[in-house]
């Protein structure tokens, strides 16, 4: 699997590109990712949302409309699609598919993983493709995503961290912002970040 990563816009959002099987994913398409996108794609099949924060959203409809193809998105975080507080200029999108929990799903041969995570958000989860584990706003390099936003939950947080604890397989995650880091490293770190919720 190959793996593309492009910063964008002032947060400096991580859009990434995975591609496996001639098959490319486009994971959280943030501000002004589109050109960055169409320039690093040859048969895009999907975009998946980690979760529905603005700056990870940003491009959502451009792409649909422009690659002709699915928007997926975690089924607690659809609304902040249509409205944003944060940025009500936000580009308003609508999934194809609401992916609901940990949901599977199968791209002619190649799973797609959701693990629901709440707690920074209520639909914010990881997507699993292959050896590697996109972690949006959930887990950073030694840092969890923060719970004081609207809509955030400490409470759920530590209840995703327990969750987060049992898995019992490694891979690299490629997080929403910042480095790459791997599941077992971060377990590590994860009853510090429940004793500090």
């Amino acid at each position: 699997m190959q793996i593309k990563v492009q910063p964008m816009g002032i947060y400096q959002t991580n859009c990434y590109i995975a591609t496996i099987d001639g098959k490319d994913f486009i994971i959280d398409p943030g501000v002004d990712a589109t050109e960055w996108v169409k320039q690093n794609v040859t048969n895009p099949v999907a975009i998946l949302n980690t979760h529905g924060h603005f700056d990870h959203v940003w491009s959502n409809d451009e792409l649909q409309n422009q690659l002709g193809i699915k928007l997926y998105t975690p089924k607690g975080d659809v609304p902040l699609l249509v409205d944003s507080s944060w940025m009500p200029d936000l580009p308003p999108s609508v999934p194809d598919v609401i992916v609901v929990g940990d949901e599977e799903l199968d791209f002619d041969g190649v799973k797609v993983k959701y693990r629901h995570f709440p707690g920074h958000c209520p639909g914010c989860s990881t997507i699993e493709i292959g050896d590697a584990m996109f972690s949006g706003d959930f887990i950073f390099e030694r840092s969890i995503g923060r719970t004081d936003f609207p809509l955030s939950s400490p409470q759920d947080m530590k209840k995703s961290l327990e969750k987060f604890k049992l898995l019992d397989f490694d891979k690299t995650i490629y997080p929403g912002h910042g480095n790459t880091t791997t599941i077992k490293q971060e377990q590590k770190h994860a009853d510090y970040w429940i004793n500090s919720l």
